[in-house]
């Protein structure tokens, strides 16, 4: 059975600088932990095509693939899905915004499915997405959270 994860935050911040700083693709090595580096290979309007580089996992396996997302920013929304999808069948993401009275709340929508030559099933992706998720959500708060309070 296909995996699903939901995932939110709310953030006090402003929710145009959520937006902004959540898609600057190439401030992400900044912004997660998990990524080494971003490399964009097309850019066209709101659509961008992209390499995703990892930091080396607890094996040394530094993982790397090819997205790509379209932004909507009247629908404060971002569709993303994997291009080389790696271990996965498909990896679709939805990111979803919303002003809060408390801020902005953040939304992570994923949709996946294993190959049955990945490492994991989906069972055990959903439960890493999920928990990976909420790490990287925090850190994503945080900083944002914290430019917030320079302006």
């Amino acid at each position: 059975m296909p995996g699903h994860t939901d995932n939110e935050i709310v953030i006090a911040a402003p929710l145009d600088l959520v937006w902004e700083m959540t898609n600057d693709l190439e401030n992400w090595p900044q912004l997660f932990s998990e990524y080494a580096s971003v490399e964009v290979l097309d850019r066209q309007g709101a659509r961008v095509r992209f390499r995703l580089t990892m930091h080396p996992d607890e094996n040394g396996q530094v993982w790397s693939w090819v997205s790509e997302r379209e932004t909507d920013r009247d629908a404060l929304s971002v569709r993303a899905r994997r291009v080389e999808p790696g271990p996965f069948e498909f990896m679709e993401i939805r990111w979803e915004y919303a002003e809060v009275p408390a801020g902005t709340r953040m939304r992570w929508i994923q949709d996946f499915a294993m190959k049955p030559t990945a490492p994991v099933d989906d069972e055990g992706m959903t439960g890493h997405i999920n928990r990976n998720s909420k790490i990287q959500m925090q850190l994503i708060r945080e900083k944002v959270e914290k430019r917030a309070a320079e302006l």
